[in-house]
């Protein structure tokens, strides 16, 4: 299958060939290889494995959660080689269970893919600040740290301390909102330079995690098994507080399950770039399985890694959110190796982030081009220069960054990523159980046959483990998000979508688009 078929593909189902269609297999699964990015959450959220359930939960956890997004991914990619679209888990939705269950879908996904992208580029600054600013040049961040009020820091009063945290708080704001503008910037030259940045950080992924588990073994390897196979419930004082209130082992274990399930996320990326992708039917679900299976893979080991080389488990746990720097801080490689891994751990968080929004764009572009939006005449836009939608990366920047405003917490924010993106995941997915056979009959080439049903089911049921396990203390913020989302689209979608959202173009609809369609293209193709 060449371009003309994935464009005639796209044609029957009446969008227009707007974007640009430059991105090949390898392409297309470094973005959301990118964007789950091991060396993201597999570092940034090691202390909720760590406060949770120990060297278990990081371990034998990471392998559970895997599994389960394999799962997700694998359902995920039956749907996207039948409708290879932008904005793919909207389009699949409205196609097998409707307009309203689409229009629900895409605002999830929609707030799902902002907490990425807000989350990761807390998570930038925060690694950027202790890895690069304090690890390679030695400078105090101090005053750009959230201190402790309870013990309150020696020599200091609570003002100071509340002075200080302010002024934390102010210096995260335009740190994040500089990164943020720096991957607008890059996401709006073109998909060229977003697939060049993608690609080089799927390498670096691999290259780095590889290197920083030889790091944790060679270094500080214990090589006490025991830590993987015994379960120690760290839940509050004994895990720093990370989780405050003292759960049972079983909740401790589900609540845990956020550290892989935040970091394998992110994958539906491949098929957000569906329509820049060639051969799509078959690359978008081969990026989608690749990416999830790859990062649970190296994930596993790197974690191991870090487990195996912590001096002391119940110290470990103890540091709360400074777990993991510790461990790299305190090991005694040499200087100028950790100083090259901090950077590039760095660099591929920034790129993380900057596929992040790419996907964010993307699933903007598609609900606006369906007039799901407010101002969808502005968001839908694309670039004739550059053949990117300009509108939409900028609006998915002032969004993410306006998330941190709110909840400029990461565990927060990382938990809201993983809770709203799996919920938009599932959407589709049981919208396929029920179609299947009935009103959905046309698949693409990549089918799961007996498997496709048993697979749903288990993702629905996963998925319902994991929006209990996500509204847990210290994340019940989401409640808040959660609740005032419901009440949002439930108004919204009786008192006016319901009578002004048409949808996704489906029978006769389709046909009369094709003037639109032919249109469309002109006008992007006059300025290549």
């Amino acid at each position: 299958m060449g371009q003309d078929e994935d464009t005639k593909v796209l044609h029957s189902m009446g969008y227009a060939q707007e974007l640009s269609r430059r991105m090949g297999a390898f392409s297309n699964f470094a973005i959301s290889f990118s964007i789950i990015c091991i060396l993201a959450g597999g570092i940034t959220s090691y202390p909720l494995a760590m406060g949770t359930g120990g060297g278990f939960q990081a371990t034998v956890g990471w392998i559970v959660g895997g599994v389960f997004a394999l799962v997700v991914a694998t359902s995920l990619g039956q749907i996207a080689s039948a409708y290879p679209t932008a904005g793919g888990l909207y389009h699949w939705s409205s196609i097998l269970g409707g307009r309203g269950w689409g229009w629900a879908t895409a605002w999830i996904n929609l707030l799902g893919l902002i907490f990425v992208v807000a989350s990761v580029n807390v998570g930038v600054w925060l690694l950027f600040r202790d890895l690069v600013l304090a690890g390679v040049f030695h400078m105090d961040v101090t005053a750009w740290t959230t201190l402790s009020t309870d013990p309150l820091p020696a020599g200091m009063t609570a003002d100071q301390v509340a002075a200080n945290n302010n002024h934390a708080y102010l210096v995260q704001v335009i740190a994040v909102s500089l990164i943020t503008f720096c991957q607008a910037v890059c996401n709006h030259f073109g998909i060229k330079l977003t697939t060049a940045l993608t690609d080089f950080s799927g390498y670096l992924i691999l290259v780095v995690a590889v290197v920083l588990t030889a790091m944790f073994l060679i270094w500080g390897a214990s090589w006490d098994f025991s830590r993987v196979t015994t379960f120690v419930n760290n839940t509050g004082e004994a895990g720093g507080g990370y989780v405050p209130e003292p759960r049972t082992a079983l909740i401790a274990f589900l609540i845990g399950l956020l550290y892989p399930l935040y970091t394998i996320t992110g994958f539906d990326a491949s098929a957000h770039t569906s329509e820049e992708t060639r051969d799509a039917r078959n690359a978008v679900p081969r990026g989608m399985i690749h990416s999830v299976f790859w990062s649970l893979v190296f994930g596993f080991v790197m974690a191991l890694s870090f487990v195996l080389a912590s001096p002391d488990m119940a110290a470990t746990a103890k540091d709360g959110a400074n777990a993991w720097f510790n461990l790299f801080n305190n090991l005694p490689a040499p200087q100028l190796l950790k100083d090259v891994i901090a950077i590039s751990i760095v660099v591929a968080n920034f790129i993380c982030a900057l596929a992040g929004l790419t996907s964010t764009s993307r699933m903007i572009f598609a609900f606006a081009r369906d007039g799901g939006l407010p101002g969808s005449s502005v968001w839908k836009r694309v670039s004739p220069t550059w053949r990117t939608p300009v509108p939409a990366i900028w609006l998915g920047a002032v969004l993410s960054v306006a998330a941190t405003l709110y909840s400029p917490a990461f565990a927060a924010l990382a938990a809201g990523c993983a809770l709203f993106l799996y919920v938009s995941y599932a959407m589709p997915i049981a919208a396929g159980l029920l179609a299947e056979g009935k009103t959905w009959t046309e698949f693409g080439p990549f089918r799961l046959g007996i498997w496709s049903k048993p697979l749903a089911l288990l993702t629905i049921l996963g998925v319902f483990v994991l929006m209990y396990a996500g509204i847990q203390p210290p994340f019940d913020i989401l409640i808040n998000y959660a609740i005032g989302l419901l009440v949002l689209l439930v108004v919204l979608w009786f008192g006016i979508e319901s009578r002004r959202f048409k949808g996704p173009p489906i029978g006769a609809e389709i046909a009369k688009r094709q003037a639109e369609i032919a249109a469309a293209e002109r006008a992007v193709g006059e300025a290549v």
